[in-house]
């Protein structure tokens, strides 16, 4: 898209009461370049900095990334990476090879083409991902040595030296979680397990960081052993880091003079590392899940652990307690790398969906599970009981113990103490000056009253996912007129279909009218005309997608996101949420992505934003045509240069 549409688009956006327009983007889905890639996307590369560069054209205000916790060669979901630990497989290569770059020649430009070379063309997402891992492993390693070498040399190269001091200064700063996170790689090499420390639970090892009573001076000598022993291992594991974390530091000085926010993804699990090192702050009988819902009716048993409430704050209320420690800690690092938060799933923040750990049928224990706070006297979970911030007067028992309305009524004492862990979120926030709007709270099908409650009290929006709106319910959450300014309006998010797929199954199970009719009386504000406007969209799918996309620019909602494969005509899913599936969390945007959208929007199969936006503006009446009469003939004329190929 021409440089000059970016003006047009702002102009538009300011026009129709739109402040943040965000690309949702994850990791693994970043475009690479032919002499680059290695099998797997980073947001770090030259290629991913010519595609943000592309978005940066269409107007975007903000990127929000997926987590970018370290994954495992087993397990490639970014939602159970690490808290603190980057993920290694974001480090792009390329730059390593260049002498004049930040890092020097690290790893040789042979060596990079050989890796790329070896990038399997079949065996499916699951092979490129298995080779991705081996990959940057020994491109690392190489690095590494390199560095090693160069830096015991007496005649050191000064910015060899630079690059040490900086990594010296990198160490210090966060030596109180790489130097843990270090040492579960140790101990699962070891011990032949990487990535996987159930087989050691019960030694010393297994608890190093939450001893048993009488084992701390034990814990604490081994560890200082290990430090020891395994110095360069420590150490190369920190460098490793040092050079992920350097590259994000690079990406949001780019991102920054594009006038992009880069939004992180507060993840509401743990992987199994953290799992290891703060195995002390969860419950033990308990596990983390999403209950029967809408969007999963038999719910979700996550595994993931919960924390434990009486460790929230210090004995007889002196201080935060090691939870609050911990979260103090885990988003001022976030905060000093990201421009705001998505929270994902922040009911697991204040009114956690809790099921029995240990049990034969995990789905079975999720679906009779209980919330962890609002369970005073249920005869199937008493030990939750002691947790209980509700009365049991304050229940509606008509309803499910799952249901939005099972908590009727709070005391503002109460809202508080529901809030203790969000309210970490929020006034970290604050403290690093980021705006209320910067943070984003991915409610989608449940709002329970006591999640409500407390989003209410911060002015707080939700998710607005409107392919999943019920055109029969007036009332219907997702409908974009029932958004209100503080939420956050999408078509889709990195869980549901593609709307480029959607629609054809709305075409294939004869849906599109219904669509069609809703669409024109959003789109279309006059009687007359209209029905003429419903007919044009039903028969003409791309142009219904088109009016999909402008449905979110009509709303209240000030924030309006858009996932990848929507903007870009991707007929592909992402992710199939409740599945176990190799194609889940691989999809990724091609090498060649500006000649495969430019075809899409000459075929009217890829969002054109211009012309997307006229719509909106149209929407708005007579009164509003005659006020950006200008502003739409240049919109038109844009939306036609676009699909032209101009």
């Amino acid at each position: 898209m021409p440089d000059s549409h970016r003006s047009l688009v702002t102009e538009a956006l300011e026009a129709l009461g739109v402040t943040r327009w965000v690309l949702s983007l994850h990791d693994p889905s970043f475009p690479g370049l032919p002499g680059e890639d290695v099998g797997r996307g980073s947001p770090y590369s030259e290629g991913a900095a010519r595609f943000l560069a592309f978005a940066r054209d269409l107007g975007f205000t903000g990127l929000q990334l997926g987590p970018q916790g370290q994954t495992t060669a087993h397990n490639p979901s970014p939602y159970d990476g690490t808290l603190f630990s980057r993920n290694t497989l974001n480090v792009a290569l390329a730059p390593l090879t260049d002498p004049r770059g930040p890092w020097g020649a690290l790893l040789s430009a042979d060596t990079l083409a050989r890796l790329v070379a070896e990038v399997p063309e079949g065996g499916g997402p699951e092979a490129r991902y298995q080779h991705a891992c081996r990959s940057q492993s020994l491109a690392l390693q190489e690095s590494w040595e390199t560095f090693l070498r160069e830096r015991s040399r007496a005649d050191a190269p000064v910015a060899l030296l630079a690059l040490d001091q900086r990594f010296a200064a990198f160490r210090e700063e966060h030596r109180a979680w790489l130097e843990p996170d270090a040492l579960f790689d140790v101990l699962g090499a070891s011990k032949g397990t990487p990535d996987d420390w159930r087989s050691w639970a019960d030694s010393l090892e297994g608890r190093l960081y939450a001893p048993r009573p009488g084992e701390e001076a034990r814990a604490e000598a081994r560890i200082r052993e290990l430090l020891t022993l395994e110095a360069e291992a420590v150490e190369q594991y920190a460098f490793r880091q040092f050079l992920v974390h350097e590259q994000h530091g690079v990406l949001r000085e780019r991102a920054a003079g594009w006038g992009l926010k880069l939004y992180g993804d507060l993840q509401i699990g743990f992987s199994p590392r953290d799992t290891w090192r703060r195995q002390g702050l969860f419950l033990g009988a308990y596990l983390m899940g999403a209950p029967p819902s809408r969007t999963n009716p038999e719910g979700q048993p996550w595994n993931y652990p919960v924390l434990d409430p009486e460790q929230y704050v210090a004995p007889e209320g002196s201080g935060p307690g090691p939870v609050l420690r911990f979260m103090d800690a885990r988003l001022g690092k976030m905060l000093s790398e990201y421009d705001g938060l998505r929270i994902d799933h922040p009911h697991g923040l204040v009114c956690p969906w809790v099921y029995r750990a240990g049990q034969a049928d995990p789905l079975r224990a999720v679906q009779g599970g209980a919330r962890l706070f609002s369970s005073p006297d249920l005869p199937d979970h008493p030990e939750l009981a002691r947790y209980a911030i509700v009365a049991p007067e304050q229940l509606d028992r008509a309803q499910p113990r799952h249901a939005d309305g099972w908590v009727k009524s709070l005391t503002p004492e109460q809202v508080g103490r529901y809030a203790r862990l969000f309210d970490t979120v929020v006034r970290t926030a604050r403290e690093h000056g980021r705006a209320r709007e910067d943070v984003l709270c991915e409610v989608l099908s449940t709002l329970p009253f006591e999640l409500s409650q407390v989003m209410a009290r911060d002015g707080l929006g939700r998710f607005r996912v409107t392919q999943k709106a019920d055109l029969n319910n007036p009332a219907d959450v997702y409908r974009s007129e029932n958004a209100a300014p503080e939420d956050w309006i999408m078509v889709g998010n990195h869980d549901t279909k593609s709307l480029w797929r959607l629609v054809a199954e709305w075409q294939w199970k004869h849906g599109l009218r219904a669509q069609a009719d809703y669409l024109a009386r959003r789109l279309h504000p006059e009687a007359e005309g209209r029905e003429d406007f419903a007919r044009q969209l039903a028969t003409d799918p791309g142009l219904l997608v088109q009016a999909k996309f402008a449905d979110l620019f009509t709303s209240r909602a000030r924030s309006v996101m858009v996932f990848f494969a929507d903007l870009l005509g991707m007929p592909d899913t992402y992710n199939a949420p409740g599945s176990v599936d190799p194609r889940n969390w691989s999809l990724r945007i091609p090498h060649d992505w500006a000649r495969q959208y430019q075809e899409r929007l000459s075929a009217g199969a890829a969002l054109n934003l211009p012309q997307v936006l006229a719509m909106a503006l149209r929407a708005g009446g007579a009164e509003a045509r005659a006020l950006h009469a200008d502003l739409l003939a240049r919109l038109d004329g844009a939306a036609s240069q676009l699909q032209s190929g101009a």
